[in-house]
């Protein structure tokens, strides 16, 4: 059985501006990019339970050797690249809306999630994650006693 590499982590590097507006007009347009490596990122489908968090990431044309993930009780990150082919010798692009390159995508939780339980699987261009959820710290009554 071969496994999607999953690595744990205390904390993510927060996106420093320069990035931010980057990714803000490439959103609008590609051939905004600042940087020679142009970046995608994948469209998500999230749902939860009260006990999982279920994460799908459409990434089709990403081998599963190119895909990276990490975990904190907080945050997933979910990274890798989609290589592309090469254009033909002596031809050139009438047309070039598929985008390649690396990729990123760092999801903040509002439950804390459990590290120890969660699995990953990559299968006909999608990333399944199934992450299950820390108990909710229950509440307790504490009884005062007099003297």
């Amino acid at each position: 059985m071969e496994y999607i590499k999953i690595r744990f982590t205390n904390d993510f590097n927060e996106s420093n501006f320069q990035k931010n507006i980057s990714d803000l007009f490439q959103s609008m347009s590609p051939m905004f990019s600042f940087s020679s490596q142009a970046t995608w990122k994948p469209q998500l489908d999230i749902y939860e339970t009260a006990e999982k968090i279920y994460i799908t990431a459409e990434v089709p044309g990403v081998d599963k050797e190119d895909l990276e993930l990490e975990v904190n009780p907080r945050a997933i990150r979910i990274s890798g690249r989609r290589q592309g082919a090469p254009p033909a010798p002596n031809g050139r692009y009438r047309l070039a809306e598929i985008q390649y390159g690396p990729f990123e995508r760092i999801l903040y939780l509002k439950a804390p999630v459990d590290t120890e339980n969660i699995t990953a699987r990559h299968k006909n261009g999608f990333l399944y994650i199934e992450v299950a959820k820390l108990p909710s710290q229950k509440r307790q009554t504490i009884p005062i006693s007099s003297d």
